[in-house]
């Protein structure tokens, strides 16, 4: 299989988890949790395949995010632009970089949600699985960009 239909079927395969439906017994809590991490770990392979793919021409040794993006990785435009795009704080690789030290921590991404009928919410972040789903789709926005400029090399 090819990076690019690697990465296609990685991002794919995190889309399916997170329509996967909960069931209404006492595991879907642990059963969410399950699937968003799942699909998070899934967007981790994406993100090194990804890099794999707009990077082949420079024919670098090491595809791991955590080297390739670092502020001292190497000097491939492609890589630089997403280094760019790490830092900004709207954007999709930034939000996934911090869920990924998120999961890699003892704590974890996923969160139990508390449900206490008489608290008043007053948080506006959306579920997890939802800030998946937005971010996946800008990922593969990003990734055709990426993958015509690589394709100009």
């Amino acid at each position: 299989m090819s990076p690019r239909a690697r990465t296609n079927q990685l991002l794919y395969q995190a889309e399916l988890l997170v329509g996967l439906p909960l069931g209404g017994d006492e595991h879907t809590p642990a059963r969410q949790m399950a699937i968003e991490e799942s699909a998070l770990a899934l967007f981790e392979l994406a993100l090194n395949s990804m890099l794999k793919e707009v990077s082949e021409h420079a024919r670098l040794e090491s595809h791991y995010w955590q080297q390739l993006l670092a502020s001292d990785g190497p000097a491939v435009a492609e890589l630089q632009r997403l280094r760019d795009l790490m830092h900004q704080p709207e954007s999709w690789l930034y939000w996934l970089v911090a869920q990924l030290e998120r999961l890699h921590s003892s704590e974890g991404a996923a969160k139990r949600r508390m449900v206490n009928p008489s608290m008043i919410a007053i948080g506006s972040q959306a579920p997890l699985t939802e800030q998946l789903l937005t971010h996946l789709a800008a990922a593969k926005q990003e990734i055709a960009a990426l993958r015509e400029t690589s394709q100009e090399w």
